[in-house]
């Protein structure tokens, strides 16, 4: 391989990375939150951001695609030749919602640098796939006119609600988006070691409405008379699981099979890293779940069944004697490899609905169903990323399975029937939570890991 191209585009992108690193704040002052309606117009608005700058860098075809959902945004580049690889380059800038928002240290969408970090919220999950791969792009480009591989790029902005309507829309657009190979590029490592993600879990989230009387009720005057919304919730959340955590819905675990060998090596290979990381985290020593699995064996082979949150009745400080007229909950279940998520879903509703009644009303929403995915762990497109972060990071990444779900995998498998390899850009730490940050120590070195694959795919 020439490395003469190779190094004007990194040296062009050390060159920028203060112009980046402003041009990235502009990016995560957006509030993109895309389960919040609220938010919509900074939504579409955070897509014609990405637009903008793809036509500003030079690539082509930059367009919003419309979906049921938040929309997506395309662009491609595809002038190195019919012999060369096409990559399909997948990232998302929705972001998390803020809360509980008196935990941050700065605002979420006021992006902050202290002692090295890059604080707000989405700079590493996930628009840091978004800026830096287009960085990247933008700098293989300025600095040698072309690039030395085909690129397609699929952006979406619902993947934190759990990509709802991504499903129809790849199905629609599979043309525009045939490739040779998927490229993930979400989440990242957060130690020395960079990480690639060898499977995720499928996911399908609801929540369950119970609904009484027609207002709130005096609890003197009407309790023991009528039927209280949050008991009922609360049986059913007991009735979930047993007491060692295995789940109670009928059928739910039919179809799990034990992983492959190969899979179960990555598990033994990275389990006392994840128990350390995890006693760090959560400042636990002991963890909970079904006996005879490992630690990671429960995080990322089983499947699981949380409730995230629940509601009825007063909130406040102090006591209020009321009797709700509406309690609920919302849960997720994680899948594992040949559950399938409508299956799941169907079978959920029917537990939920088999504790319905006479003196209360039941109402079960399934939002968003995704299938578990297994990434390629082998090969020549996962040689290039090995290599590439070998180079840029000085080490070589370690293959590990995720616990949680990047919907859009299971898609671009069931509906485009391509490989999917993992290429996270992110470094930092509290993604899902107050105070998420990148170690800017790693900026340049992600930038740089995203054109070397670009060259190593390229020859």
């Amino acid at each position: 391989m020439n490395d003469i191209p190779l190094v004007a585009s990194t040296t062009y992108a050390h060159t920028h990375t203060e112009v980046f690193l402003e041009q990235y704040k502009d990016f995560l002052r957006i509030p993109s939150i895309g389960a919040d309606p609220a938010c919509r117009a900074d939504v579409r608005r955070a897509a014609e951001w990405i637009i903008a700058e793809m036509q500003r860098i030079g690539i082509e075809h930059a367009q919003i695609i419309e979906t049921e959902g938040q929309p997506a945004v395309y662009g491609d580049w595809l002038h190195a030749g019919e012999s060369a690889l096409t990559v399909l380059l997948y990232a998302h800038y929705d972001v998390q919602p803020v809360d509980p928002l008196e935990l941050w240290i700065s605002p979420p969408f006021e992006p902050d640098i202290r002692e090295g970090k890059l604080y707000a919220r989405g700079v590493i999950d996930d628009k840091a796939g978004v800026f830096l791969h287009l960085k990247a792009v933008e700098s293989v480009l300025s600095a040698t006119g072309s690039l030395p591989v085909n690129v397609k790029f699929i952006f979406e902005g619902e993947e934190e609600s759990g990509s709802p309507a991504m499903g129809p829309c790849i199905e629609t657009h599979r043309d525009l988006l045939a490739a040779d190979v998927v490229v993930i590029s979400d989440g990242g490592s957060a130690d020395e070691y960079p990480a690639m993600m060898a499977a995720l879990r499928g996911i399908v989230t609801a929540e369950v409405r119970v609904r009484g009387s027609a207002r709130d009720l005096h609890s003197g005057s009407y309790g023991g008379v009528v039927h209280n919304p949050t008991h009922l919730v609360g049986k059913i959340i007991a009735a979930l699981h047993d007491d060692e955590g295995r789940i109670q819905i009928p059928g739910f675990y039919d179809a799990v099979v034990p992983i492959s060998a190969a899979q179960q090596a990555l598990i033994a290979e990275d389990e006392a890293r994840a128990i350390a990381r995890a006693r760090e985290v959560t400042g636990l020593e002991t963890f909970w779940g079904l006996p005879g699995y490992s630690y990671l064996e429960r995080a990322t082979a089983q499947p699981t069944c949380d409730v995230n949150g629940i509601y009825g009745g007063y909130q406040g400080q102090g006591n209020k004697t009321v009797l709700p007229a509406e309690a609920g909950f919302k849960v997720s279940m994680r899948l594992v490899h040949d559950q399938d998520p409508n299956d799941i879903a169907e079978k959920f509703v029917a537990f939920v609905n088999s504790f319905a009644c006479e003196t209360l009303k039941l109402d079960v929403q399934v939002y968003s169903r995704s299938w578990p995915a297994e990434t390629v762990i082998t090969g020549p497109v996962v040689q290039a990323v090995i290599d590439a972060y070998t180079v840029t990071w000085g080490h070589a990444p370690k293959m590990r399975r995720a616990g949680g779900s990047v919907p859009i995998v299971g898609m671009f498998q069931h509906v485009l029937g391509v490989p999917v390899v993992s290429l996270g850009l992110s470094h930092g730490s509290n993604g899902h939570s107050p105070n998420e940050y990148y170690d800017l120590e790693y900026f340049d070195k992600n930038m740089d890991t995203a054109i070397h694959f670009y060259f190593n795919v390229g020859s």
